[in-house]
């Protein structure tokens, strides 16, 4: 057991909290935004492994990893916006439109891949993001070195949070969203197109959900395989409910996921006793349910959420 406290405190440590917490910072943020417009997408496991594939062969094929996340995060947007148009242009259920989209995308980036990557038995990689050292503050000790000695899209993700909680709480653009989810009759007496806002929230949402994917691609790992989302999205949809629909909860609330992951992990490696390493792997994902079903008792969703606007319905 001493083993295992000597790893978890350590600056390694840390540093792999953080970028475990990076994709699903990145996912629960993109989900959060849809549902508190009142769109609940159930499609962003998906859309992470679709775009988490389209990225990262388009930076083995054109040798920049930016232009792979940027296809990435443009192929999470187009998917996103599929599922806009069948539940908020037509407003079909949410839920099978959802599910819908996670199957498809998940047999088209099965497809696809196999296609242009037909010798399965060499994978194909690429030359992944490096770590970029902020100067002065990765000189601190322990925190620096933790926090600010990190891929350049955690940087993006650590910048995105108070960014994304400013545009939420304090522009026109997030009081219409939030209105858009809480009471859309309400912001359609006001003059707001409650169908554009909810559309530009899913969509919006959606390219964050392939940055996460490209995350995992082509920064956390070099390559592209059938299994690198592992639940991820399912798990970002939790984390939403675990964070209040706020997204510095939200941040927190994948720290605290993340912390989980990295401590398993560290378990497995200390070998403590002879548990078998399928028990700790399932760890988070215990957690993820005991945290969904404590804080979901108490928790206050859109009230919106899940509900198809109609401006002849009242």
């Amino acid at each position: 057991m001493n083993a295992v406290f000597e790893q978890i405190f350590q600056v390694g440590f840390l540093a792999a909290i953080i970028r475990i917490a990076t994709p699903l910072a990145f996912a629960t943020l993109g989900e959060m935004i849809s549902e508190r417009s009142g769109v609940l997408n159930l499609g962003i496991e998906g859309i992470m492994l679709l775009s988490a594939m389209t990225g990262f062969t388009a930076a083995y094929y054109s040798g920049n990893l930016w232009v792979g996340v940027i296809v990435a995060a443009a192929t999470g947007a187009l998917m996103a916006a599929v599922h806009a148009v069948f539940t908020v242009g037509l407003g079909l259920s949410q839920h099978v439109c959802g599910i819908g989209i996670t199957l498809f995308c998940t047999g088209l980036a099965y497809f696809l891949f196999r296609l242009l990557f037909q010798d399965s038995s060499n994978p194909p990689t690429v030359t992944s993001f490096q770590s970029l050292a902020i100067p002065f503050l990765s000189s601190i000790p322990i925190i620096g070195q933790a926090v600010f000695n990190q891929f350049t899209l955690t940087y993006i993700a650590m910048i995105g949070v108070p960014v994304i909680a400013f545009a939420l709480y304090r522009t026109p653009w997030g009081l219409n969203l939030r209105m858009a989810g809480e009471n859309p009759h309400a912001a359609d007496s006001a003059g707001v197109s409650v169908k554009a806002v909810r559309f530009q929230a899913v969509v919006l949402g959606g390219a964050f959900m392939g940055v996460a994917g490209a995350f995992l691609t082509m920064a956390q790992f070099n390559t592209f395989t059938f299994g690198v989302i592992s639940g991820r999205g399912w798990i970002a949809i939790a984390l939403v409910v675990f964070g209040r629909w706020d997204p510095l909860r939200c941040a927190g609330a994948a720290l605290l996921f993340a912390f989980i992951d990295a401590f398993q992990l560290r378990l497995q490696t200390a070998g403590v006793g002879h548990v078998p390493y399928q028990v700790f792997l399932a760890l988070p994902f215990v957690f993820t349910i005991i945290a969904m079903a404590v804080m979901s008792r108490n928790a206050s969703a859109p009230p919106a959420l899940l509900k198809a606007f109609r401006k002849e319905e009242r």
